[in-house]
């Protein structure tokens, strides 16, 4: 028996289509090497079989991001809210680490999925548990933003001063960003203590500045109404 007679035999479903195309996304270049033709081929079945169970390619890509924020971890029962939050987010961003054409897809969809909603209503509900205010939540959630999810838009890319002569040339019109740049670049060569440009360390940086900022209003009993900011 072939590979590919063994994958005939077996039931096509809604679940094998959505995990076969989160690995044909994984394994090539994205969402660009996914379509439903190649997706067909993988799973042994000719392409309009697919659409008993995903009616278009708006609804495939709808269905593995919910396959992909369904990889989060749940939290921990019992954990305080701060820690709870905290491993709820960096969870999510390692399962979009290991799907890196997700954050792309997330962002081009027109509402959240409902997998989304699940894991945007447990983060509120950690909050709300861990006593703080809907109010407060609400505001944090803001803050927070698509870092809930896993992600963050990059201020920059690559460095502003790549070569030396890019660096030279900040230098001269835009001293303080050349001077980051600099320090970011001493501490990923060893020459000077700190994590560089780490993107890992910069997400868990950015997250930890937020929760110890909510939780700073949660103790002071802060709230949005006029005459109660602190």
């Amino acid at each position: 028996m072939t590979e590919g007679e063994g994958t005939r035999r077996t039931p096509l479903n809604r679940e094998r289509v959505l995990h076969a195309a989160v690995a044909l996304a994984d394994a090539g270049s994205g969402i660009e090497a996914l379509s439903m033709r190649k997706l067909a081929q993988v799973l042994g079945v000719v392409p309009m079989a697919l659409y008993k169970h995903v009616a278009n390619k708006g609804d495939l890509l709808t269905g593995m991001v919910d396959t992909v924020v369904g990889e989060i971890d749940p939290p921990v029962p019992g954990a305080h809210w701060k820690g709870a939050v905290r491993e709820r987010v960096l969870s999510a961003r390692r399962a979009l680490h290991r799907h890196p054409w997700a954050p792309r897809v997330i962002e081009s969809l027109p509402a959240p999925t409902s997998a989304m909603l699940d894991h945007l209503e447990a983060v509120i509900g950690l909050f709300r548990s861990g006593g703080l205010s809907a109010d407060l939540t609400h505001h944090a959630m803001h803050a927070l933003g698509g870092r809930v999810l896993g992600f963050t838009q990059e201020l920059f890319t690559g460095s502003p001063g790549a070569d030396a002569g890019a660096a030279a040339r900040l230098a001269v019109r835009h001293p303080r960003i050349a001077e980051i740049a600099a320090t970011a670049a001493r501490a990923e060569d060893g020459s000077a203590p700190g994590g560089g440009c780490d993107d890992r360390f910069e997400f868990e940086f950015a997250l930890d500045v937020l929760l110890d900022g909510i939780e700073r209003l949660h103790r002071a009993g802060w709230t949005s109404a006029a005459g109660c900011r602190p």
